[in-house]
């Protein structure tokens, strides 16, 4: 009988009946996620082939990566010799900023010190199911859509290959650009949902009241708006993130979103995109986020996994970066002279 009047007790004030003392709370009794999180991590979101069916790596091969990671990041972030000769028209092609033509160097990336750690184990990748780690086949409309989305980022050969390819080229104008390079919304899935890694700016601040929490993803400074309660928006009212409303499950936030644009920033994804995520905080502060994709329209099964959200006294800065930014006009300048090659070459050819 005790026990049944405390369980009446905790629901009527709202509290969950099997709880964690540790982490904080607000006057609801619901876990306080407010605080900053560092997502950056090297573990990646699929599973390496190599790895095969090996969901977890061994502390030796955890601690190699890292190692290996600090090697390279020294290596990377060394001091460019102002002496250096220009790298060769198209870059050089080896792995870098567009075909290390001369981007930032390491200096200016965060993927993280280490590989994620879950429950005690270093997972070998983000996605968890299904079982071998990595993103179902595409639907035929999903191949067809990461193509085109692909063909943005086609290399750059020094020609104007666009005019010999049927139907509007990708920079016939600023709005055929993808969101990201706009600066209208995060790239990488940074912003989400699901919010993944990036390269850097992995940092993600959350601020909850009794009715909504605010997720202020670091790139691009896109901040999501999660409803606590009611019904998703109308069908027809579309959002680049989605239109997110959470619930409690015990401790747990489930937080389910819908109502995606054109164009969502998971890539290939399609307005139909369905995404459940799931916000756990642990003794530490640390989240543990978890994440689930539907979309068929786009992938032949549904896919999902989990990473941990590492707590930190770090502050989010503040990301300069606006629509019409000058690189996207240096972009569309660009474009036009070497149309303008092209026109020449064929009016000498005449």
């Amino acid at each position: 009988m005790q026990r049944s009047r405390l369980g009446l007790l905790l629901a009527a004030l709202a509290i969950p009946l099997f709880v964690s003392a540790e982490i904080p709370r607000t006057a609801s009794g619901h876990p306080d996620f407010t605080g900053t999180y560092d997502v950056a991590t090297l573990t990646p979101l699929e599973r390496p082939e190599a790895y095969g069916d090996k969901a977890y790596l061994s502390k030796e091969e955890a601690d190699a990566i890292r190692d290996k990671r600090a090697k390279d990041r020294a290596l990377a972030s060394a001091v460019s010799s102002p002496e250096r000769a220009a790298p060769p028209p198209g870059g050089d092609g080896s792995a870098g900023a567009a075909g290390n033509v001369g981007g930032y160097n390491d200096f200016w990336l965060d993927f993280g010190d280490e590989a994620a750690t879950l429950d005690g184990r270093v997972p070998t990748s983000i996605i968890t199911r299904p079982m071998n780690g990595r993103q179902p086949e595409r639907t035929v409309a999903g191949k067809a859509r990461l193509a085109s989305f692909r063909l943005l980022f086609k290399e750059n050969i020094g020609r104007a290959w666009w005019l010999n390819e049927p139907g509007p080229g990708p920079y016939d104008n600023m709005e055929m650009r993808p969101n990201a390079e706009r600066c209208l919304l995060s790239f990488g899935s940074t912003s989400g949902p699901p919010m993944l890694p990036s390269g850097y700016n992995n940092l993600k601040r959350i601020v909850q009241t009794s009715t909504h929490v605010m997720i202020l993803a670091e790139m691009i400074h896109d901040a999501r708006i999660i409803r606590l309660a009611g019904a998703h928006a109308p069908d027809h009212v579309r959002a680049w993130m989605g239109d997110s409303v959470g619930h409690w499950e015990g401790d747990t936030l489930v937080v389910d979103t819908t109502n995606f644009g054109a164009k969502p920033a998971l890539r290939g994804a399609s307005p139909s995109l369905h995404v459940v995520e799931r916000f756990t905080m642990a003794d530490s502060g640390d989240l543990k986020y978890a994440f689930t994709v539907d979309d068929p329209q786009s992938w032949t099964a549904s896919w999902g996994g989990e990473y941990p959200w590492p707590a930190t006294e770090n502050k989010v800065y503040e990301y300069v970066c606006h629509e019409g930014n000058y690189a996207l006009g240096n972009i569309m300048r660009g474009a036009r002279i070497l149309e303008r090659d092209i026109e020449q070459d064929s009016a000498s050819a005449e």
